[in-house]
């Protein structure tokens, strides 16, 4: 009884990733394919090929990065944007959101993401983060007032949940790490327990 535990366990962690994989891109292309139908229909009418509606997704997807690389359609969107940046309870969700994907964006000119291990004097707790800022200039006046010497800003992601903290340390606390952020987001989201890529394939070609 003992093993048919294990086992079953064992195959819903390998199943359930790949199943919700699935199931989000059948999401996606359902909706794609939908909306694809919609609108294509009264100048196509009956005709239509499956996958005309993944194909529109991911242009339209591709149009809109373009588009928005220009300086002046960014600014055109930004009064689209005006709704959502001024009513009260979508104001913070929209932010929120908006300011973690911009954190991501490859096209990114902070140039300061990077993987820390944080280190506090006199204390063997490591924690590892990522540094979000180096500069304060542009933040209101009396902002880590009376604190000399260099500091940055480290975000310490929490596991199992989309949050975290935002400390504020001098920058010999903290030691950069040779890992990408998107690896350690996803390391931290599930508390560290999965091995790293360099491992995992390390250990397929024995």
């Amino acid at each position: 009884m003992k093993n048919l535990y294990k086992y079953f366990f064992r195959g819903l962690i390998t199943i359930l990733p790949v199943a919700l994989t699935v199931y989000l891109l059948y999401i996606f292309l359902a909706w794609t394919e939908t909306l694809t139908l919609w609108l294509l229909r009264p100048l196509i009418g009956s005709f239509y090929v499956p996958g005309m509606g993944l194909l529109s997704g991911v242009l339209a997807i591709l149009v809109v990065g373009y588009l928005v690389s220009n300086r002046r359609i960014r600014q055109l969107l930004s009064f689209v944007e005006l709704p959502f940046t001024n009513l009260p309870v979508v104001k913070s969700i929209y932010s929120s959101l908006k300011s973690f994907a911009d954190y991501f964006a490859p096209a990114s000119t902070s140039g300061e993401q990077s993987v820390v291990i944080l280190r506090m004097p006199g204390h063997p707790l490591e924690i590892v983060g990522l540094i979000t800022r180096r500069s304060f200039a542009d933040l209101p006046g009396g902002f880590l007032p009376g604190k000399p010497g260099e500091r940055v800003a480290v975000y310490l992601p929490m596991g199992y949940m989309i949050g975290g903290y935002t400390v504020f340390v001098p920058v010999e606390w903290v030691q950069p790490i040779d890992m990408s952020v998107e690896e350690a987001m996803r390391s931290a989201l599930i508390a560290w327990m999965a091995k790293p890529a360099a491992t995992q394939q390390a250990a397929a070609k024995s």
